[in-house]
């Protein structure tokens, strides 16, 4: 059986490293109904630093483990996208890029409860802009003991980006953690990833079979495993909850009733719950929980301010895991 758990890093390494590609200045705001060519009065924006793994990075900082977010960034945006990951408290390194980073922006409609959102294609990266992220991951010293790929990639970015990192990660014992979509993914996963956590629909994408019952996402998910492109699979289910998979194991969360303020970042906080948990050497049952805690908590929050730890550690009581 594969385990979950890893070898502790050397000491003084960050235990955690996020790369976040493409990242965004995520603006959210809402408004009573979203129609067609009226001019639609926001309530006040919020805006954070955005992207996967800066999102991840956010929430394992405000678990307790040191973690750097790496990213390119450029322009004012980009600053903007820095000041507010510095007034967090999160380390983090930029590689400058020319292009002005991208904004996300996102809706909630309060009739409904939906939420809207709009992403921006991002700047073009040169081919001097990526590889000096990829250098910057390949020069950590010490080795991480997880490196977080998470999002899409920028324009410019190869689409076997993904498939480079996990090289290196092979190479130098560290565990790359995956969530992202399309090429990219597949290709990050046909070079073997530790961990991945793909939505039932991407997962439907990668395997193109029937997913309709819990026999079947674990089956999909082991034929991945199988073939040598992940040793577990995080499979999101919305609101159905959430399943963890393993060659011979699997554990199934419902998800929690709370009044949703926001769903944006949840998944992310997912992941950072998981991910926190393993490195303080949970086993996988009990990392599974925190994740489920973690994306909860989330969507307790506006826009994508995502979970509060304290939020965290009341709804770990009540998050049951059950093997499947």
């Amino acid at each position: 059986m594969a385990s979950l758990n890893t070898p502790p890093p050397t000491a003084g390494a960050p235990p955690v490293v996020t790369i976040t590609m493409n990242p965004a200045l995520d603006v959210s705001t809402a408004v009573d109904q979203v129609i067609p060519t009226h001019k639609l009065r926001c309530e006040a924006a919020f805006t954070h630093p955005g992207g996967g793994g800066i999102n991840v990075a956010r929430v394992i900082h405000r678990l307790g483990t040191p973690c750097l977010a790496l990213f390119p960034s450029g322009g004012a945006t980009g600053q903007s996208i820095n000041t507010l990951l510095g007034a967090e408290g999160v380390p983090f390194h930029t590689v400058t890029i020319a292009q002005e980073s991208r904004e996300s922006f996102s809706v909630r409609e309060r009739q409904t409860g939906q939420d809207y959102r709009f992403v921006l294609p991002g700047p073009r990266l040169n081919d001097s802009e990526w590889q000096a992220c990829l250098k910057a991951i390949q020069t950590l010293q010490p080795v991480p003991r997880y490196l977080i790929a998470s999002g899409s990639l920028a324009p410019g970015v190869p689409e076997d980006f993904y498939a480079q990192l996990a090289q290196h990660c092979h190479s130098q014992g560290c565990h790359l953690i995956l969530d992202s979509s399309g090429a990219a993914l597949r290709q990050g996963l046909m070079a073997g990833v530790h961990l991945f956590k793909p939505s039932l629909r991407e997962l439907q994408e990668l395997t193109s079979v029937d997913l309709s019952t819990r026999e079947q996402r674990i089956q999909a998910s082991r034929t991945l495993i199988q073939k040598g492109w992940t040793q577990c699979v995080a499979l999101s289910l919305g609101d159905e909850g959430a399943m963890l998979i393993t060659d011979n194991q699997a554990w199934y969360a419902a998800a929690l009733p709370v009044t949703i303020a926001s769903t944006i970042g949840a998944g992310d906080s997912f992941l950072a719950g998981l991910i926190w948990s393993l490195n303080q050497n949970h086993p996988p049952q009990r990392a599974f929980a925190h994740g489920m805690a973690a994306a909860t908590a989330a969507l307790l929050s506006s826009g994508t301010a995502l979970c509060n730890p304290e939020d965290v550690q009341r709804l770990l009581t009540q998050v049951h895991v059950t093997p499947c």
